[in-house]
Formats: structure tokens, C-alpha cells, sequence
């Protein structure tokens, strides 16, 4: 061991004796204090577990939850009442029957021991027959049969036994078991053995499993008319989530009516009106936009005529350029100011929409490789994510000299992978690249037409559809940009 080592463990010994002596010099109080904290710490941690794994356990859905709500609280009463019943009602008549038959036998017992029979007993056994309803035998001396197995709810052995003991005071043997309808019971006499049968509905409560199948059949049939009230309280909450739902991925919610209770109604009605205010500041905005646009472009294109009625020269070459570049900015400007939401919904086949991004990028004269799997059609508005995926694609083979695009589908998802082989973007920069008008300094080309724009209008197309989209680094050794939109 070296001089480190024993240094170290010197001074571990000498904090623990400080530590030691520094919780004697602690009140007493304050220690008592302590140690009837701690079990409190201790069970208010197994409470917060305890209450995790239930929160874990319990059902998500509203529809789940209400029923075990009004489920629950019935299971409860209904085992309250049970347990009231067996306790209070069940066991006080199976107790004064087992009374009344205990009394019986003991009347028989002081027969025969007050007058004896001279070994004829038919008189006695026909009283107890006929009066008592009770079918006995005087058998020969002898021990008492073995105890017999004890049934799981042995409620009636119970108070027999008492009884018996407190009445009688003489051996006895009892079986409950053997014949379901039957009781036997054998009482040891000085020279004899009385046996007794006594049917089971003399001495136990038997009609009690009639309040069972009762508590269980109205039980079972409130437990229906829940769930048919519950589906029919929860269908119209769906209802309004699927037609918000469809409404956020630019689809007509179709055949929607508000329904349901007051609250429901009140907020699908809230939701149509947010759905109609939308609309109208989006077609607002689209009136505003297609005058804007139709007036400038006509200003353009008086450039674009005084141009061409002069003189071709470096001049006008570089006005011609400008003027190109303008209404190239002016496209984007408008397209990201438009948005997404003046295209309709469409079910559209997935395999022929990648084939038109092929064809339309190798006429731009760059080649581009596209696989796909999975499903092969989905619901969205064509022309938007067409312009989604020119976009990238565009993005993509202005600064690559090798494309991939991996379309799949998986479960409610289609999932697109655009690849290239670019200088790709630094990690830093990856979210600040989705603003609008920004541009990178370094990676990209400033001398290359970009309004900054592209990006932004991708991923605000992505979102619209209810989807989004990431840019990482890609295998191929540029940028990968992974689009995500639910079908």
C-alpha cells in the first residue's frame, strides 16, 4: 500500500470520527426528531413509487377512465353491501337456525335420557320426524368418526359447533360436506350414539346466493348501461378531434356537426368558428396577394418589354439578369407569403409522384436515384408537397453531384429521405437554416440566385400537412433532409 493510499484513508477515518462526533453534540430532540422523520420520508417515497406505477398501469383513453369512475365506486358498494349481508344478515340467521336445530337435538338428548326406551326408540324417532323434521338413528357405542375436511366457507360448521358445545356439552362429529342437501351429526351419549340428518335449510341461511345473482345481474346490467351512455358521450369528442385533426393536415373536415353534451357542443362550435376565422384571413390574404402579385408582374413585364426593344449590350445583358432575378424572388416571396392551405386534399399514387421529381430533375440535367416502399398511395394536396420536394431536391443538386431520395411507408407515416454527397450544413446551423431569408455564409455559394426561402417553405408545407422536417448529416457525406407526413 503506498503513503497515498494511507493518507486517504487516514482522512476518510478522521471524517467519519468527525462526523461522528459531530452528530453526539447533536440535541437529543433534534435526533428524536430525525428518527421519527426518516420512516415518514420512507413511506412517503414508497407512496410516490406506489403512485407512479399506477399512473403507469391505468388506462390512457377518456373512455377507459370514465368507466373505471363510475365502475369502481359500484364494485365498492356493491362488496360493502356483501360484506353488510354476510355479516349482519346472513350469519344472524344461520346463527338462530343452527340455534333452533341445536335446541331440537338437545330436547331429543333430554328424551332419552330422562325416559329410557328399553332399546325401542321408534317413538322418539317418529316425534322427531314428524314434529321436528328431523331423521334419527341410535347406533351402537363407539368412537366418533375421524374430523372430516373443513369446506373454504365454513360458516354453518361454525355455528353448529358452537352451539352444540354451548347446549350440549357432549362429543359430537359433524359433517356439512358429504351430501350437499344433508347434514349429519353424531353426539356421543353415555351408551349410545344419536345420529341426526337435518336437511342443510334447517340450520343455514341457503337462499342467500338469490342476493348474489341479484347484486350481480343489476350490477352487469348497470355496467351496460354505462358503456352504451359512456360511447355515446365519447363518440362526438372523437368526432371533433378527427375533424381538428384533419383540419390541421389541410383536409376538409367532412360531415362534421357539433353533437353530444353542452360542454362538447359548446367547443365544436368554438372550433368551427376558429376553423371559418382561419379560412377567411387565409383567403383575405390570398385576394390580397394574387393583386399584389398581378401588379407587379405587370411592372415586370413593362421591364421586361422596354428591354427588348433596345439594343442588346453588357447593359442591358446585366438588366435583363436583374430582372430575372427579381421575379425569381418575387415567385418565392409569394409562394412563401400563399402558404399551402388554397390546395384541396387529394388521394394521390406515391410511385407516379416520384417518377415526375425524377423526370423533372434530370430535364435540369442532374441524375437522381429513388427507391420506395410500403404503401402506394396517400392523402395531401399534390401540387404543395410536389413543391415541398422541388424544393429540397432543388437544394439538394445545386450543390451535389450525387442526389438519393428513399421514400417508405411505415404504419400512419410516409417517410422520405433526401441524401447528397454536398458540403453539407455545420450541426450548429441546422435549425437556423429553416428561417426565412436566412443564408449561410460559408457552406453555400453566395453568387448562386437564393432567396433564402426554400427551406422555410418545406418545412411550413411539412407542418401543414401535420408532419415536419429535419435536416441531419447524411451517409452519402453532405445533408440529409427527412421529411415526415402522416397518411
Amino acid at each position: 500500500m503506498t503513503k497515498g493510499h494511507i493518507k486517504k484513508e487516514t482522512g476518510s477515518e478522521k471524517t467519519a470520527a468527525e462526523k461522528a462526533h459531530e452528530e453526539a453534540l447533536k440535541p437529543l430532540w433534534l435526533r428524536v426528531l430525525h428518527q421519527s422523520i426518516l420512516p415518514l420520508q420512507l413511506l412517503y417515497k414508497g407512496y410516490r413509487k406506489g403512485a407512479r406505477l399506477l399512473a403507469r398501469a391505468m388506462p390512457k383513453g377518456l373512455f377507459a377512465r370514465s368507466l373505471i369512475i363510475i365502475v369502481a365506486p359500484m364494485v365498492i358498494l356493491q362488496s360493502v353491501l356483501a360484506f353488510v349481508f354476510m355479516e349482519r344478515h346472513w350469519q344472524t340467521v344461520t346463527d338462530r337456525l343452527s340455534t333452533a336445530v341445536t335446541q331440537d337435538i338437545a330436547a331429543i338428548i333430554a328424551i332419552l335420557e330422562t325416559y329410557p326406551q328399553d332399546d325401542d326408540y321408534s317413538q322418539v324417532i317418529k316425534i322427531a320426524q314428524d314434529r321436528l323434521s328431523l331423521n334419527i338413528s341410535i347406533l351402537p357405542d363407539g368412537p366418533l368418526p375421524p374430523p372430516g375436511p373443513k369446506p373454504f366457507f365454513n360458516l354453518l360448521d361454525h355455528a353448529l359447533s358452537r352451539h352444540i358445545t354451548a347446549q350440549i356439552g357432549k362429543p359430537f362429529w359433524i359433517d356439512t360436506v358429504g351430501r350437499s342437501n344433508i347434514v349429519e351429526i353424531r353426539i356421543k351419549l353415555d351408551n349410545k350414539v344419536l345420529r341426526v340428518f337435518a336437511r342443510r335449510s334447517q340450520a343455514y341461511a341457503s337462499n342467500s346466493h338469490i342476493f348474489l345473482v341479484w347484486m350481480a345481474g343489476t350490477s352487469l346490467v348497470l355496467l351496460v348501461v354505462a358503456i352504451l351512455f359512456l360511447r355515446n358521450q365519447i363518440r362526438p369528442i372523437q368526432r371533433l378531434a378527427g375533424a381538428a385533426e384533419r383540419f390541421g393536415k389541410g383536409q376538409e373536415a367532412l360531415n362534421f356537426r357539433p353533437s353530444g353534451a353542452r360542454e362538447v357542443r359548446q367547443a365544436a362550435h368554438a372550433f368551427l368558428e376558429m376553423k371559418r376565422r382561419i379560412e377567411r384571413q387565409i383567403e383575405q390574404r390570398t385576394v390580397m396577394l394574387a393583386g399584389v402579385s398581378h401588379d407587379l408582374r405587370t411592372i415586370l413585364t413593362r421591364f421586361k418589354l422596354q428591354l427588348a426593344i433596345l439594343e442588346e449590350s453588357p447593359e442591358t445583358s446585366e438588366m435583363q439578369r436583374d430582372v430575372d432575378e427579381m421575379q425569381m424572388m418575387l415567385e418565392d416571396y409569394l409562394a412563401f407569403a400563399r402558404g399551402t392551405s388554397s390546395e384541396k386534399a387529394e388521394v394521390i399514387d406515391i410511385p407516379q409522384l416520384l417518377t415526375e421529381l425524377q423526370f423533372d430533375v434530370q430535364r435540369s440535367g442532374h441524375e437522381l436515384a429513388i427507391e420506395h416502399t410500403g404503401g402506394e398511395s396517400i392523402e395531401v394536396r399534390p401540387q404543395t408537397i410536389k413543391r415541398c420536394l422541388h424544393n429540397l431536391l432543388s437544394n439538394a443538386t445545386r450543390y451535389a453531384e450525387t442526389v438519393e431520395l428513399s421514400s417508405e411507408r411505415l404504419g400512419n407515416w410516409w417517410l422520405i429521405n433526401i441524401d447528397d454527397d454536398g458540403p453539407g450544413i455545420p450541426e450548429d446551423e441546422l435549425e437556423s437554416v429553416f428561417r426565412p431569408f436566412y443564408r449561410l455564409d460559408t457552406a453555400r455559394n453566395q453568387n448562386t440566385p437564393n432567396t433564402g426561402l426554400g427551406l422555410a417553405i418545406a418545412r411550413d408545407i411539412a407542418r401543414a400537412h401535420g408532419g415536419d422536417l429535419r435536416l441531419s448529416r447524411s451517409a452519402l457525406g453532405g445533408l440529409r433532409a427527412t421529411l415526415r407526413l402522416p397518411s
